[in-house]
């Protein structure tokens, strides 16, 4: 059987020790100074994102230096998200950072594409998203608010760590699978990859590696 290939969106986590059993109640006020520079980050994400439309419709190319400023902000926000109520998977403070960290527990990246279809660049962002969105909306709509499965995941393992001082492992593993899908749909929205997002969970803290195909002499069979 062939396995899927690897996906160009790359989302990766990993539980260092038990989180504090308290921590997690202040975190909101903790995140307050990264709440306030991913507002501006995100109003500039949009901007490139249109500077990007166009370069890509008429050169079939996303420039790279704004390829990399926005993975960079995707980057910031997952580290934010996984550290506050994405995922509560760590207690050290995420840095103020576009640059990837590899020493931090939460990393992201995505493979630069040298070339982009001019007529999905079209539709993929408002159209071919659109069964994809609703999915996203399920899991994280009202995410500030504790809606939407993520946080209620995240609140669940919260109320565990403070009663019994361990991250269940099984919600752990859901939740980066959920927080892998909505980054991987955010990515192809956003222009940055025409792999259209898969519907799979694909869950734990290591992206999936694709299982190798059957050799030429097993084909041949």
């Amino acid at each position: 059987m062939y396995a899927a290939m690897t996906q160009p969106v790359r989302l990766e986590a990993r539980l260092e020790a038990e989180p504090s059993r308290w921590l997690w109640v202040v975190k909101w006020f903790l995140l307050i100074p990264h709440a306030i520079v991913l507002f501006f980050l995100w109003i500039a994400f949009f901007v490139v994102s249109i500077v990007a439309f166009f370069a890509i419709l008429f050169t079939t190319r996303y420039p790279r230096p704004l390829f990399d400023f926005n993975v960079g902000v995707l980057r910031w926000t997952w580290r934010v998200w996984y550290y506050g109520y994405g995922g509560l998977g760590t207690d050290r403070y995420p840095p103020f950072a576009l640059a990837e960290h590899p020493e931090y527990p939460a990393r992201f990246d995505i493979v630069y594409p040298e070339h982009l279809s001019r007529g999905l660049v079209l539709v993929k962002w408002w159209l071919l998203v659109l069964p994809q969105l609703v999915l996203v909306g399920i899991f994280t709509a009202g995410a500030w608010r504790w809606g939407g499965l993520i946080p209620a995941l995240v609140l669940f393992a919260g109320i565990a760590l403070l009663f019994t001082g361990r991250y269940p492992r099984g919600i752990y593993a859901l939740v980066i699978g959920l927080d892998r899908w909505v980054l991987r749909v955010v990515a192809y929205e956003a222009l940055m990859t025409d792999a259209y997002p898969p519907f799979r969970l694909d869950p734990g803290g290591a992206e999936p590696q694709p299982e190798p195909g059957p050799t030429t002499s097993e084909t041949a069979k």
